[in-house]
C-alpha cells in the first residue's frame, strides 16, 4: 500500500465492488492465472482496505470468480471484433477493471454507476478519451438517452441483477430491448438456492455477509428471460472455459450433469431484434 492511498467507505451491496475487486486481483497475481488483470493487482495495493482479512484468500473462490468475468471478457472482446467502433455500456460496474483488459482502442465506453461509486472510481481509474462515467440509476434507463444509436451497443449488467427487486430486472431487460435494436445484454445470475441464502441472512463466508440477492434465475430457466419483451430475439449460455488444475477437469462436467446443470450460477446473453425496416 502506498502513501495517500485511497480509503473507501462502502457497505451492503457497494462493498461488493471491493469483494469482486480482490478476488480479481488474487487470482491474477498468480504466474498461471486465468486471468490476466495487472489494473486489479494496482488498485488493491492502492486501496487503503483490509481485504485478506475481510474477504479471506480462498484461491477456489478466487479463480471461479476469475473465470465469471472471462465470460464477461469473452462476449465484449467478440463483440469489439465485430463491431470495432461500437459502444460497450457497463451497469453498476463499480471497480471492474475490463476496459483495460479488453479494449481495442476504437471503442466507446460507458459506465452508469450509483454517484457514490462513480466519484470513487473516477479517483482510481481517472477515465480516458473513449471512456465516460455517468452518475444514474441504471434500473430508471435515463442513462440510454446518453448512448449514441448510431453505433452498436452491448450492455453488460455484471453482478448487478441479483441485487435487484425481480420486477425491476424485467424492465431493465425490456428498456434495453426496446432501446437498443439490434444490441445485446450480457448478464450474470445466481440461481434459486443461493438466493435463498442470502435472503434469509445464510450467506457468510470468512465473516462476509453477502447482501440479499432476491432476483435469482436456474441456469435451466433461462429461456423464461424472452418474456421480458417480444424485442428479446435470441437467449444463449455462456460458458466457462479455461479453468486451471482440479477445477478446470471438473467444471465442464459438472455443469453438464444434472441437479447441477440446471442450478449453477450462469452467465447469459440476449439478443435484440433490429428495428423495422422503413417501407
Amino acid at each position: 500500500m502506498t502513501g495517500g492511498a485511497e480509503r473507501p467507505e462502502l457497505e451492503a451491496v457497494p462493498e461488493t465492488a471491493l469483494w469482486t475487486l480482490w478476488h480479481r486481483a488474487l487470482e491474477a497475481r498468480r504466474p498461471d492465472t486465468v486471468l490476466h488483470d495487472p489494473k486489479a493487482v494496482e488498485l488493491v495495493e492502492r486501496i487503503d482496505f483490509p481485504f485478506a482479512q475481510r474477504f479471506g484468500t480462498n484461491g477456489l473462490q478466487a479463480q471461479l470468480q476469475a473465470l465469471r468475468v472471462a465470460c464477461f471478457d469473452r462476449e465484449v472482446a467478440d463483440f469489439l471484433a465485430r463491431e470495432p467502433r461500437g459502444t460497450v455500456v457497463c451497469l453498476g460496474e463499480g471497480l471492474e477493471t475490463q476496459y483495460w483488459r479488453v479494449d481495442n482502442g476504437r471503442a466507446h465506453w460507458l459506465s452508469v454507476d450509483l454517484p457514490d461509486m462513480v466519484a470513487l472510481r473516477g479517483k482510481l481509474l481517472p477515465p480516458g478519451p473513449r471512456q465516460r462515467y455517468l452518475a444514474a440509476d441504471a434500473t430508471e434507463l435515463g442513462w440510454a438517452e446518453e448512448v449514441d444509436r448510431d453505433r452498436a451497443v452491448l450492455v453488460s449488467a455484471q453482478g448487478l441483477l441479483m441485487y435487484l427487486p425481480p420486477d425491476r430486472v424485467k424492465s431493465l431487460i425490456a428498456g434495453c430491448a426496446e432501446r437498443f435494436p439490434g444490441g445485446s445484454l450480457v448478464l450474470d445470475a445466481v440461481p434459486r438456492w443461493f438466493s435463498r441464502l442470502t435472503v434469509s441472512g445464510k450467506m457468510r463466508a470468512h465473516g462476509y455477509q453477502v447482501p440479499p440477492m432476491p432476483w435469482a434465475m436456474d441456469a435451466g430457466e433461462r429461456d423464461k428471460l424472452r418474456t421480458a419483451s417480444p424485442a428479446v430475439t435470441a437467449v444463449r449460455e455462456v460458458t466457462p472455459t479455461g479453468g486451471r488444475g482440479l477445477l478446470g477437469s471438473l467444471l465442464p462436467l459438472a455443469l453438464a450433469t444434472p441437479p447441477l446443470a440446471a442450478r449453477h450460477p450462469s452467465v447469459t446473453v440476449l439478443d435484440f431484434a433490429d428495428r423495422p425496416q422503413q417501407a
